[in-house]
């Protein structure tokens, strides 16, 4: 089957394919290559006193503790808690921010009343409203998904508006000469021609809301990898504080890879 698939192309188109899945094996083989070599590097300077493992940690010593949260059956609890939280603020994120530059997008006096609004709450530091956020929504998850949202909207707001104030001005006005509604052209052609901005808009929440749900576990937790950060912190426990910050990267690329998976399908 795969014999006669491959003889309804050319020469040069398969050797074209060959050479584009090649480069895709290089490109995986050495992101893996340079995450062996680095922490083989950490784990060396470790045991050799290169740098201080009290401070920086290892890969063996995070393993021993990411073991013993796995034993005392916490592991995987502080995972959940901070995967939901990134989870529902970033679909929150995505769906308000996209609602918000559709409103933008059709009103062009409302975007210039509010973009400059929109800039000054993209500069305010979110932190600063750690203290306001406890006060009006409490202590619980709520607060943490809050804060989820409130980093990651203005930015997923401000690109998909680009996105569609990109799109081809000459197809635009093909639209508008065919008496196409506002509501026609959004749908058949400004949706379909932002799709690209959509995913990068996607992955640029991804690190968004994970930068969102640590900060509000920094503020107010008593679950979560942020928690296991600030806790260790406390206690001079550095090793859980380099195992639950490797953790996140673990998760922070899983996330990306779902992403860029759904971005391939979609794209097919």
């Amino acid at each position: 089957m795969k014999n006669k698939k491959n003889n309804n192309y050319s020469r040069e188109h398969l050797a074209y394919l060959k050479k584009n899945r090649n480069k895709k094996i290089i490109v995986v083989l050495a992101r893996a290559l340079i995450l062996v070599i680095f922490l083989g590097v950490w784990e060396l300077l470790a045991q050799f006193k290169v740098i201080d493992p009290f401070i920086i940690s290892s890969p063996s010593r995070v393993a021993k503790t990411i073991a013993d949260l796995y034993k005392g059956g916490t592991l995987f609890y502080h995972i959940g808690v901070t995967l939901m939280e990134t989870f529902v603020g970033f679909a929150i994120a995505i769906i308000l921010g996209y609602a918000a530059a559709i409103i933008l997008w059709s009103s062009e006096t409302v975007r210039k009343i509010a973009e400059p609004y929109i800039v000054v709450l993209n500069s305010l530091p979110k932190i600063a409203l750690g203290p306001l956020i406890i006060i009006w929504i409490g202590t619980g998850y709520d607060a943490i998904i809050f804060m989820t949202v409130l980093v990651s909207i203005i930015v997923c707001t401000m690109n998909m508006l680009s996105g569609f104030i990109a799109v081809d001005k000459t197809k635009l006005l093909l639209m508008k000469s065919m008496g196409a509604s506002r509501a026609t052209t959004l749908r058949k052609l400004i949706i379909p021609a932002s799709f690209p901005t959509l995913v990068n808009t996607l992955k640029v929440a991804v690190g968004l809301s994970w930068i969102g749900s640590i900060m509000g576990e920094y503020i107010v937790s008593k679950a979560g990898l942020g928690y296991l950060i600030v806790y260790g912190g406390q206690v001079f426990r550095l090793d859980l504080v380099m195992t639950a910050t490797f953790i996140l990267c673990v998760l922070a690329g899983g996330m990306y890879g779902i992403v860029t998976v759904i971005e391939k399908k979609i794209t097919k």
